[in-house]
């Protein structure tokens, strides 16, 4: 069985480590790690230490790794901490893994300001997507330790949460922490951060100022509309009655097919913070329209795409298991057909009848792919005509 010793530092050049650990290193053999741990514990390694960087593509190392039983690797903070222990776990779940954690950044970050951290929702920019950042801004989250990379710098964080109206936090960045001559800390509104440069490696910290709201139901007027036509949106009621028949809760990817103004997509994402919400509109006018509205009500993480959606590709997409139908343009039949060829097992499509017309054509599409309606609600809003809301299953 392969034996990986993983022993978590800072970046300290003037390292300590526990007589165990010194114990180990000195009768090491091959040793791996990032470039910036190698040039902080070289003069600690035994003369016939053969190094391993850590570089990607990974499979490489793992590949080098192959031919020792017994490797001494060197991590940054605590190693189950979105860290080395994690991806050696994965990639061999039957190797021995023997751990050395230390204080992880967002630690020594949250010891440097003083803050109990015990509440505080942690997430990981470090090469990944922004989808769990979105999600917590929207939830509300109080108070944010979040990883960094070179991309999604703090600058950077900071000026995409003033685009969607999150300007009420603070942040603390902490740059080069553990390393006592570089190491800075510095507490800065959004609107300085977002104009400031900070050295790299750095994390930063999210303290919110005042709550933002986060309504239940948002009126249609409220939104920018197209061509200023009321009649063109997905009224609140109905809006709210239609994400109740989706059952969105225990959805993972929803689809929105004519979104126009995308209040259907924002007051999901709003409602479920967690769900993947792709949405389709034809004309043109609706991209410049969800960007708006997106950034007006908070929801960052739509993927809005335009054009016909008979002809839009769908390779690469999240599959839905939840999908709204606002707009058909008397192509119903093709919708339903390429909707049926994605839709995962157990999944729902909603549709809101607004003429026996349509009525027809969703009742017949349902039908030829071999669906059935499960569901359907009739309701009328002020002086408007009675919408007929069908979920198929």
């Amino acid at each position: 069985m392969q034996r990986f010793y993983i022993i978590g530092m800072s970046d300290d050049h003037r390292q300590y480590f526990s007589p165990d650990v010194m114990a180990i290193i000195s009768r090491g053999k091959i040793f791996s790690g990032g470039k910036r741990h190698h040039e902080i514990v070289s003069p600690l390694l035994p003369p016939e230490a053969k190094w391993i960087d850590i570089t990607v593509p990974l499979d490489n190392v793992f590949t080098r790794y192959e031919e020792h039983p017994e490797i001494v690797v060197f991590a940054s903070g605590d190693p189950l901490f979105f860290g080395f222990a994690n991806t050696v776990k994965r990639k061999l779940p039957s190797a021995e893994i023997i751990l050395f954690p230390s204080f992880n950044s967002l630690q020594m970050l949250a010891h440097r300001m003083v803050l109990p951290y015990q509440d505080m929702r942690t997430i990981s920019l470090t090469g990944r997507p922004w989808d769990a950042f979105y999600s917590a801004l929207i939830n509300g989250e109080k108070l944010l330790g979040v990883l960094t990379d070179r991309e999604k710098t703090p600058s950077h964080i900071a000026a995409r949460m003033l685009e969607y109206g999150y300007n009420n936090y603070q942040m603390t960045v902490g740059e080069a922490l553990g390393n006592r001559e570089e190491e800075q800390v510095r507490t800065l509104s959004l609107k300085e951060a977002s104009q400031t440069t900070f050295r790299f490696p750095n994390c930063l910290i999210l303290e919110q100022t005042s709550p933002r709201p986060r309504p239940f139901g948002i009126p249609e007027g409220e939104f920018h509309l197209l061509d200023g036509r009321s009649k063109m949106i997905t009224k609140m009621p109905i809006r709210l009655l239609t994400l109740s028949m989706l059952g969105l809760r225990d959805k993972q990817s929803f689809w929105d097919v004519g979104f126009c103004t995308g209040s259907v997509s924002i007051e999901a994402k709003l409602q479920f913070p967690d769900l993947k919400v792709t949405a389709f509109e034809q004309r043109p006018e609706g991209r410049e329209l969800m960007e708006q509205n997106s950034r007006k009500f908070g929801t960052p993480g739509i993927t809005a795409l335009i054009g016909d959606f008979l002809e839009t590709d769908l390779t690469g997409l999240p599959a839905p298991d939840a999908v709204f139908i606002g707009g058909h343009g008397g192509k119903m039949i093709g919708i339903l057909q390429k909707i049926d060829s994605v839709l995962l097992p157990g999944g729902v499509i909603v549709f809101n009848s607004v003429s026996e017309e349509s009525l027809r054509l969703f009742r017949e599409g349902i039908g030829r792919i071999g669906r059935k309606i499960t569901g359907s609600t009739r309701i009328t809003v002020d002086s408007f005509n009675t919408i007929e809301i069908m979920k198929a299953e």
